[in-house]
């Protein structure tokens, strides 16, 4: 039954990267201007009448309007007369970004929908884990953490809402994103019954860390090339694609000329677990997500960004950490100092 949680949270959380990764692609980062609610309500509004201030209306504290360019907000419950009365709603200060727009606002509450339910996911994991507090405690605690963790991540959300979309805060719920996968597929692999841990040279687990890592610093240097792309898109338009990467920053060739080096080590990693027989057939996944990597990489380069192409090599990367994490925890990569017996054909 616990692993069975580790699992569906383990899901929901890559179901938050992809919605994170559509709300990028759409532009819809500000389509719930507060947080944790969406214009001040549970379930967004479809239409901006809503959101515009009427005679004999009734407004909830926390209700938000948009007046003129600012976002006004109900400091009682009250039904509106037939003029606007400023004593009922204060300005909305936490920043200054006042547009509505359906598509983006429904595309982030999306994503905030399964922020949530991945947030209910990991506290019921947490709860499963304590009856195995007396034999697995490594297991509770762990899980428990990953509460907190959540929690915080929420908090990140949050934030970037606050900031506009500050690309360093960006960077920072994305990569926090990873580590609550790393710790729930850590989880998933300790709390198996039978499990086996290949054994390898050191020299080789050091380098499926290296491999590892270097994933990481991928994941962020796309972001930052990403944020190039957004400001470009802000100058030129949705529609001049061509123009998206036409003047590229340093971050993009440096990203770039990573990638190559990814995809050596990762080659080379694959040769020596077929020669020396070691049995980590997931490392088949791990090229696999590699060339897809780099494909849709090529494709938004060459092709300008062909649909879904933004979303696409987001979502292949996240999958690609989590596939190397699980293929270092299984040669025992986290645990260098223990002897290493390398399989023999």
């Amino acid at each position: 039954m616990y692993r069975e949680s580790v699992k569906i949270a383990l899901i929901l959380v890559y179901l938050v990267i992809i919605a994170g990764a559509m709300v990028r692609m759409t532009g819809s980062g500000m389509g719930c201007p507060d947080w944790p609610k969406c214009f001040g309500y549970y379930i967004p509004p479809t239409e901006a009448s809503v959101l515009e201030w009427a005679p004999e209306r009734t407004f909830e504290k926390g209700h938000v309007i948009i007046v003129g360019e600012s976002l006004k907000v109900a400091t009682v419950n009250f039904t509106t007369s037939t003029t606007y009365d400023e004593r009922n709603w204060e300005t909305y200060t936490k920043h200054d970004y006042a547009t509505f727009n359906v598509w983006h606002t429904w595309i982030e509450y999306i994503n905030r929908l399964f922020g949530a339910l991945s947030g209910l996911a990991i506290l019921a994991m947490a709860i499963l884990s304590i009856w195995k507090w007396k034999h697995r405690k490594r297991i509770t605690i762990l899980s428990i953490v990953s509460v907190f963790m959540i929690v915080f991540q929420a908090w990140l959300g949050a934030t970037v809402v606050y900031s506009v979309l500050s690309p360093v805060k960006i960077t920072i719920h994305m990569v926090m994103a990873l580590v609550i996968v790393a710790v729930l597929i850590y989880l998933l692999y300790i709390s198996a019954e039978n499990r086996t841990e290949i054994k390898v040279f050191n020299n080789y687990k050091k380098l499926l860390l290296v491999a590892l890592l270097l994933t990481l610093v991928q994941v962020i240097l796309g972001t930052q090339v990403r944020q190039h792309v957004d400001e470009t898109v802000d100058i030129v338009g949705y529609e001049a694609k061509s123009l998206w990467l036409e003047n590229p920053t340093l971050q993009f060739y440096i990203h770039r000329t990573f990638s190559v080096i990814v995809l050596v080590l990762n080659l080379s990693l694959f040769y020596t677990n077929r020669k020396l027989n070691y049995g980590l057939k997931k490392m088949n996944w791990v090229l696999i997500l590699i060339g897809l990597e780099v494909a849709t990489g090529m494709a938004m380069y060459y092709f300008d960004f062909p649909a879904l192409s933004q979303p696409a090599h987001l979502i292949v990367a996240s999958l690609l950490f989590g596939v190397q994490f699980y293929v270092a925890m299984e040669a025992g990569s986290f645990d260098l100092k223990r002897k290493a017996v390398t399989l023999q054909k």
